[in-house]
C-alpha cells in the first residue's frame, strides 16, 4: 500500500479500516529505537516521564489530484535493559495495530518490522507480551536505507560541526555516492555506500558507545549514558590526559607537528602513584573518556575514507546524541588527520537510522519513492533545547509545509 492508498483508507468509516502496523523497531545492545507513524487527526502521544517521545516529521502523499493524507513520523528510545517499558509504551499507544484502540481478532497475525540483534534475542518476548511477530530486517540494510532516506527526503538533515557552529549542507542526490557511513552504537561499523542497496562493511571497532557507557559506569558509578554526558560538560580532561606539553616541558614538538595541547596519552596522568580512583573527579573522568573514544573513532573513520578514496563521511548512531563536545571532537580528529582535506558530517536523526530503514521496508507505505518534495521540513527545536540534549528535549510542535509534485 502506498501513501495514495493511505489517503483513500482514511476516508472510510473507522469500523471498515483494518488495523495497520505503523511501527518499526531497532533493538540494539544498549538502546531500543522506535519510529512510528500517525495520520493527522489520529491520536498523538502525550508526554510521559517513563519514555521519551522526540521530534517528529510531517509527511504527505504529495499528490495534487488526490485527497491529501498528511501524517507524522515520531521517534522514541528506551534502554534495552528496560525493554518492558518499551513494550508497555507500545501497548498503551496501540502502536502495533496502527493506533487503533480496540482488540485485534486473534486470527489476525500482527507483523512488525524489526532490526538489530535484539530482534532475534527478544522475539519470543514480543510475541508473548503483545502478540507481535517480529519480521526481521537485516541490520546493515536498514542502516543504509535509513541514511539514504534522510539524505534524499529531509531538508537540513546533514551538517558540519566545528567550533560550536552547525553548517547545514544540501546534498545533491546525483552526487551522493559513494560515501562512508560511520554508525556508532555499542560498537562501531564503517560502511562504504555505493548506491541504493549497494554497500560493504569495510571496517569497525569495538571501542564505541558501549565502551563509554561501560567504562564510565565502572569508573564514575553513573547509572546512565546521559548522566555521563552531563558530567562531561563540566569536566576537564587535562587533569587525566597526558599532553605533549606535559612531556616536553610545556612546549610544542614542532618538528613533527604536535602542539603542546595535543593529547599524548589518554588517561596518561592516572599512572601517578600518589592518586587513587577516588582522588579524581567523575566529571573529569567522563570528559577524558568521551574525548578518547571520539578521537579514536574520528581517526579510524578518516583512515578508512582515505583507503577507499571517499570524500564524504557521515557519522550516525546514538553515541553522538547531538552532543556538542562529541561532534566537535570527531570533527577535529577528522580535520587533523586529513590535514584539513576532509570534514566530518552529522545527521539530525543520527540515532534512528536502523529504525527508519526498517520502517521504509513497509512496501505499502511507498517510502522508497519519497522525494524531498513529499516531506516537510523537520520542526525547529525550541531555544530551550540545548545541543547536549537533542534527543531528550521536550516535545516540540511540528511545522508542516503542504507540498505537491
Amino acid at each position: 500500500m502506498d501513501l495514495k492508498d493511505e489517503a483513500s483508507i482514511a476516508m472510510l468509516p473507522a469500523e471498515s479500516r483494518a488495523p495497520m502496523p505503523h511501527l518499526a523497531i531497532d533493538i540494539g545492545g544498549s538502546l531500543i529505537k522506535l519510529v512510528y507513524y500517525s495520520r493527522d487527526g489520529d491520536w498523538l502521544p502525550e508526554d510521559n516521564k517513563i519514555w521519551s517521545s522526540k521530534e517528529s516529521l510531517g509527511v504527505s502523499n504529495g499528490e495534487g489530484n488526490h485527497p491529501l493524507s498528511e501524517g507524522r513520523l515520531h521517534f522514541a528510545k528506551f534502554e534495552t535493559s528496560k525493554i518492558n517499558d518499551c513494550i508497555e509504551f507500545i501497548r498503551s499507544k496501540q502502536l502495533h495495530v496502527g493506533g487503533q484502540h480496540h482488540e485485534v481478532p486473534s486470527k489476525n497475525k500482527i507483523i512488525i518490522k524489526a532490526t538489530g540483534g535484539g530482534a532475534f534475542k527478544f522475539t519470543d518476548l514480543f510475541k508473548e507480551k503483545l502478540g507481535i511477530v517480529l519480521d526481521k530486517e537485516d541490520e546493515m540494510d536498514c542502516l543504509v536505507a535509513g541514511v539514504n532516506f534522510l539524505l534524499k527526503a529531509v531538508q537540513r538533515e546533514a551538517f558540519f560541526y566545528m567550533d560550536g557552529q552547525k553548517q547545514f549542507v544540501q546534498i545533491d542526490h546525483k552526487d551522493l555516492y559513494p560515501y562512508l557511513l560511520v554508525n556508532i552504537g555499542s560498537g562501531v561499523s564503517m560502511i562504504k555506500v555505493d548506491g541504493d542497496g549497494k554497500f560493504e562493511r569495510v571496517s569497525g571497532t569495538s571501542v564505541g558507545g558501549g565502551t563509554f557507557w561501560g567504562l564510565g559506569r565502572l569508573l564514575t558509578k553513573c547509572q546512565s549514558f546521559d548522566e555521563l554526558l552531563e558530567l562531561s560538560h563540566v569536566g576537564n580532561n587535562r587533569v587525566i590526559d597526558m599532553l605533549v606539553g606535559d612531556i616536553y616541558g610545556g612546549t610544542d614538538y614542532a618538528k613533527i607537528g604536535l602542539s603542546s595541547t595535543n593529547i599524548a596519552s589518554s588517561f596518561g596522568k592516572a599512572i601517578s602513584v600518589d592518586k587513587e580512583l577516588e582522588d579524581y573527579q567523575p566529571e573529569d573522568i567522563s570528559r577524558s573518556l568521551l574525548r578518547m573514544i571520539s578521537n579514536n573513532i574520528g581517526q579510524i573513520a578518516y583512515l578508512n575514507a582515505l583507503r577507499y578514496g571517499l570524500k564524504r563521511i557521515f557519522f550516525g548512531g546514538f553515541f553522538i546524541r547531538g552532543h556538542a563536545y562529541t561532534m566537535d571532537t570527531i570533527s577535529v580528529a577528522v580535520h587533523y588527520w586529513s590535514k584539513g582535506e576532509a570534514q566530518a558530517m552529522f545527521l539530525r536523526h543520527e540515532g534512528f537510522l536502523g529504525a527508519l530503514g526498517a520502517f521504509a521496508s513497509y512496501e505499502r507505505h511507498g517510502f522508497d519513492d519519497l522525494t524531498a518534495h513529499q516531506l516537510a521540513q523537520l520542526c525547529p527545536r525550541r531555544e530551550s533545547c540545548s545541543e547536549g540534549t537533542l534527543h531528550s528535549a521536550p516535545h516540540c510542535d511540528v511545522i508542516k509545509e503542504k507540498k505537491t509534485l
